[in-house]
């Protein structure tokens, strides 16, 4: 097929999610069927939903281990920050590489967004649950606390990342 007779694809809003359909052409050029698939580029309520749960799934079993507490109270403060940076470094990778590789100009916002929500919800997620089980002592030593918190959200931000792909 000639580049001028490839189907071209266009992006759709139905029933307010954005999709990619993708026209499958016969060899005369003639439109036979549609191809839809989730075009997910934009953050929606269900997606944020998504990503806490996923949080959730590792934060539980990693939050309630001695070693993660014991390895917050050892590691130095710049490689908890290390481990963060590396944390929104894998999220950024993989988000993009998921959602944005062949359609990152005109959703960088989107981009940018996704990967702040992820780390952020996942964050918020892992506090929350280190503060009910009285593993961050908030105020006492808060250095702690956020150690023990940014140690904690690193596999519970791949998680909500893993689960942040399904449809």
């Amino acid at each position: 097929m000639e580049d001028s007779q490839k189907p071209k694809s266009t992006i759709k809003r139905i029933g307010g999610y954005l999709h990619k359909v993708i026209p499958i052409m016969d060899s005369t050029g003639k439109v036979v069927n549609t191809v839809i698939s989730p075009f997910m580029v934009e953050l929606k309520p269900k997606d944020i939903l998504q990503i806490i749960v996923g949080a959730t799934i590792l934060a539980i079993p990693v939050g309630l281990t001695e070693e993660t507490w014991m390895l917050a109270e050892q590691l130095k403060m710049k490689n908890v920050l290390l481990l963060g940076f590396i944390s929104i470094f894998f999220i950024a990778l993989f988000v993009y590489f998921n959602f944005y590789r062949f359609h990152l100009k005109g959703y960088v916002a989107e981009y940018i967004k996704r990967v702040i929500a992820t780390y952020g919800l996942s964050l918020l997620v892992v506090g929350l649950l280190l503060t009910i089980i009285e593993k961050c002592p908030w105020g006492l030593n808060n250095i702690l606390a956020i150690k023990r918190v940014i140690i904690t959200a690193f596999p519970a931000s791949m998680a909500a990342t893993i689960s942040d792909t399904m449809k």
